[in-house]
């Protein structure tokens, strides 16, 4: 029989934004009206997501909808981001529910932005599916660790989740305005380039991260 550590994991966000966020998120939670409360951010960054998955279903035929998408991606950043700033601020924390809760609606967001994309034209469809599998092991791998280790990794390196989004806004402007590019004599979509790159990245870091996890427990309880 297993066991859950019920007590809050602590947190480790290093990436490059991660102080001005915290700054400029916390400016936010003092003047969130009273009426708007986390579930409610947390309500908006799930909507902003799946919008930006139907945006990228829609921009075959309307390519323009690929800024829509950088915008829903601020929307999901706020969402995303402030609602748990806001809990603690308002000093309504719920560990295991905001725990539980957050990485649902991330996993449900990355179904419908991915699977937009991969109905987009835009990228190989298997290749958009390949990401979202590689993405939702990481968050397999991340909760895990958080319940085992105590501790919840939310960036890699420099990279957070607001470093993605920026890095996914900036592709999205990019194919906008060149959707293909030619590499080694070869055309090739653009986000075919970009995917596969993210593809490699977040193999890189499940590996990683799979290995570190499993060295620190083994250590921790050696026979």
């Amino acid at each position: 029989m297993t066991t859950a550590v019920l007590t809050q994991p602590r947190r480790e966000l290093n990436g490059l934004t991660a102080e001005p966020e915290r700054r400029a998120l916390l400016f936010l939670a003092a003047r969130v009206p009273a009426a708007v409360g986390p579930d409610h951010l947390t309500a908006l960054g799930l909507f902003a997501m799946l919008a930006a998955g139907a945006a990228y279903a829609l921009s075959a035929r309307w390519p323009f909808l690929l800024l829509a998408v950088n915008a829903l991606l601020v929307l999901n950043w706020l969402g995303d981001s402030l609602d748990g700033t806001l809990a603690r601020y308002r000093q309504r924390t719920r560990p295991r529910y905001g725990f539980y809760v957050d990485h649902m609606v991330d996993a449900l967001g990355a179904l419908g932005l991915l699977l937009g994309l991969a109905a987009s034209g835009w990228m190989t469809p298997w290749l958009a599916v390949a990401l979202l599998l590689a993405y939702l092991l990481l968050s397999v791998d991340i909760a895990l660790a958080a319940c085992s280790r105590g501790t919840f990794k939310i960036s890699y390196g420099p990279f957070g989740g607001t470093e993605l989004r920026i890095l996914l806004a900036l592709a999205n402007t990019a194919v906008w305005l060149w959707p293909q590019v030619v590499v080694g004599g070869r055309a090739l979509m653009a986000f075919d380039v970009v995917g596969g790159l993210a593809l490699l990245g977040l193999v890189a870091a499940l590996v990683r991260s799979i290995v570190q996890n499993a060295c620190a427990l083994y250590a921790l309880e050696r026979l």
